[in-house]
């Protein structure tokens, strides 16, 4: 059955991360993966979190199942979250899901279900796993301009020429916020423009929201997507608590389908359980337990934004402290643009060459096409980064 299979194709992060770990060398760095580490280059558990989960050991009493759509009380505290002050409030159905990834494939079923022939549009470049998970489900992927990688800034004007072509067979996905993997996102009149583009043309909004809070705060980073679902009558949105609750090994997400009106979502949301039961059948509690307790403490709620403001500001601080290194210490201006991104990520504009260069003579682990994780640096790596990075340039 299996001898005939090919030599698979490992993830480029996922391997990447994996060669980090086995390198012997004292003096190394890890900008691949996307985690948020502290200045002591630990994944620290918010206190906010870690104050729910000796709440929920305490209360929780029976580990029983909970259903198909995961943790009600969650995915309300989402929608609420999210989407409180909205048109789309009182026309959303909502399920857990493990992960925003989890949500990614679920909608991906759900689209290849109700339109076989869809084309979901994507980002030039996207999230490393957009394109697949999209194929697996069955759909054609076509990519629409977005970064100009001179300017390291979103070519709006490209995009919206090349989205003018999207119509009603068409599903366009977007980045809420702090845009995996150049770091460069849409400002509001973007996204005012290509809200009215969707309502024109018909095609649906896919918004896959996974660094809420990272950019520049969390209201600031769902403001377009807020503005698009009080516009369009059906659009799709992901969320996940990896980032801004800290959960990544929780697989902590939820799918949101935004509809007409309640009994066409709530025929969405039933078929969605179908898909999901065919898959995974039901996503883990225990983060959705976590953020279900924060959200419905007013105290640890409190904390949480806080603690999701420091590591926002941390974010800013990194980006422009190695700017500042690059600039001062190197008198060149050529990475001025890294303090400009949002979020996690920045593509340094660097060849695969320069990128293998700086894994295997400096140690410094970034993706091949010159993603570099921001979140990934300590404060005290950044002269060290900074020197290589002029090395291989």
């Amino acid at each position: 059955m299996f001898s005939h299979l090919p030599t698979p194709t490992l993830d480029s992060i996922i391997s990447l991360s994996a060669a980090f770990r086995e390198d012997p060398r004292e003096q190394k760095v890890d900008l691949g993966i996307g985690v948020y580490k502290n200045s002591d280059g630990v994944t620290p558990i918010m206190h906010a979190v870690q104050q729910a989960q000796d709440i929920v050991v305490a209360e929780q009493k029976t580990k029983s199942y909970v259903g198909l759509a995961g943790c009600e009380i969650f995915n309300q505290s989402m929608v609420d979250l999210l989407l409180t002050g909205t048109s789309a409030y009182d026309r959303v159905a909502t399920i857990q899901t493990p992960g925003a990834s989890g949500g990614l494939r679920m909608f991906a079923d759900l689209i290849h279900f109700a339109q076989p022939d869809t084309t979901v549009w994507l980002t030039n470049p996207s999230y490393v796993n957009h394109a697949p998970i999209m194929q697996a489900a069955g759909l054609k992927v076509r990519y629409y301009a977005y970064f100009n990688p001179q300017t390291k800034t979103v070519d709006t004007e490209a995009m919206l020429a090349d989205l003018a072509q999207a119509g009603k067979q068409d599903v366009v996905l977007f980045h809420g916020c702090c845009h995996n993997p150049t770091g460069a996102d849409m400002d509001f009149a973007a996204w005012q423009a290509v809200t009215a583009l969707a309502v024109k043309n018909g095609f649906t909004p896919f918004v896959d929201a996974a660094y809420l809070g990272f950019g520049d705060s969390y209201e600031q980073d769902a403001q377009g997507l807020r503005y698009m679902a009080n516009q369009v009558d059906e659009m799709l949105l992901t969320v996940s608590c990896s980032k801004n609750f800290g959960l990544y090994r929780e697989r902590t997400g939820a799918a949101m389908v935004i509809g007409k009106n309640a009994h066409d979502v709530a025929n969405a949301k039933g078929k969605l359980l179908n898909l999901a039961r065919a898959s995974y059948t039901m996503p883990p509690d225990h983060g959705a337990a976590l953020v279900r307790t924060v959200l419905h403490d007013d105290k640890l709620t409190a904390i949480w934004k806080q603690e999701l403001s420091e590591m926002q500001q941390r974010l800013l601080s990194l980006r422009q402290t190695l700017c500042k290194e690059l600039r001062n210490k190197y008198n060149t201006s050529q990475f001025d643009f890294i303090e400009q991104h949002k979020g996690m990520f920045t593509v340094l504009g660097l060849t695969p060459a320069q990128m293998t260069r700086l894994r295997e003579e400096f140690a410094i682990y970034g993706v091949t096409d010159g993603r570099i994780n921001i979140a990934g640096l300590t404060e005290k790596d950044i002269p060290y980064v900074a020197e290589s990075i002029i090395k291989v340039s």
